[in-house]
């Protein structure tokens, strides 16, 4: 597993990190049983993975909780998100605190790694900073959170205004962005600035519906087709991406994406999600065959240019 240093935190974290969110949930929202979720988490750490990512609005932190349960705390980046707004208004500062309370005991922990403001809206971002923010800042020096991340809602927010204007505060230690190899305009507007200030990035929506296999792709690149975004000549619609699998040596579009992301700078660990242990072992194998062969990056790059309307989903 490679790890690499999560920017200011200094956490060293796996370039694999563990979601437990997404369509599966760690198996919770496929049928799974509470054991079968435990054993998806527990053969993630012994596959190397050392972030764990969880949220209030999962449902899964017992399960995160009861999966750690006897690991060594300090050999685990424990990540947890929590909504900023409750019965449709901004979280007072005891809500939030009772939100991160209620965390921890269902993660059965005193502190976590990362506390995250989870999927805030850029409509309510200056709100954020200016009344929750001072909360995490005091729970931060209590030590119930070593550091302070947020999260974009990257579906209804691809051109990420959240983001942008996040990274030009000094507020934040870690931040969650949606960037793939369809969507790449976090690279500037996010994860550029986010480097000169030495803000830890984890990426989110790598892999999605469209880039799970070769006829999703095909329907996604019909509408960005239609949009205008992308080249038809450039890109043949009816086999999306096959020559670049070729080239590059990938044996499945789930490979590329995630290759992709690893070859972006900035970016220090990579959320995948699943609820099978099987599928968990084919993201670890396919990320650690390492980033992308230059040529191939700068195609998709290329391909992609113009693309900040979508996230995949």
């Amino acid at each position: 597993m490679v790890y690499r240093i999560l920017g200011k935190t200094g956490f060293r974290v796996s370039l694999v990190s563990l979601g437990s969110g997404g369509h599966s949930r760690i198996g919770l929202a496929t049928g799974k049983t509470a054991a079968e979720s435990v054993a998806v988490v527990r053969q993630a750490l012994e596959q190397g993975i050392n972030l764990v990512d969880s949220s209030e609005i999962y449902g899964t932190e017992e399960l995160v909780g009861q999966a750690l349960a006897g690991w060594p705390s300090h050999k685990i980046i424990l990540s947890t998100k929590g909504a900023v707004t409750q019965d449709n208004r901004l979280k007072t500062a005891r809500q939030l605190e009772e939100s991160l309370e209620n965390s921890l005991r269902r993660l059965q922990t005193d502190y976590v790694d990362i506390y995250h403001l989870h999927a805030v809206r850029p409509a309510d971002y200056d709100d954020v900073v200016s009344e929750l923010v001072p909360v995490l800042q005091k729970l931060k020096r209590q030590g119930k959170i070593r550091s302070i991340g947020i999260t974009e809602a990257f579906a209804s927010d691809p051109t990420h205004q959240t983001l942008r204007l996040a990274v030009k505060d000094d507020c934040w230690d870690v931040m969650m962005v949606g960037f793939n190899l369809l969507n790449q305009s976090a690279r500037t507007r996010v994860i550029e600035p986010a480097m000169q200030k030495n803000i830890g990035i984890l990426d989110m929506f790598a892999v999605r519906k469209a880039l799970i296999s070769q006829e999703n792709l095909a329907a996604q690149l019909s509408v960005l087709y239609d949009k205008g975004l992308i080249d038809p000549d450039a890109l043949d619609i009816q086999h999306p991406l096959a020559d670049v699998l070729t080239s590059s040596g990938c044996r499945s579009l789930t490979e590329l994406a995630y290759r992709f992301c690893s070859s972006e700078p900035g970016i220090h660990s990579i959320l995948s999600g699943t609820g099978n242990i099987r599928h968990l072992h084919d993201n670890i194998r396919d990320i650690a065959r390492g980033p992308l062969p230059e040529a191939v990056r700068d195609k998709l790059v290329g391909l992609f240019a113009r693309v900040d309307c979508v996230s995949g989903q």
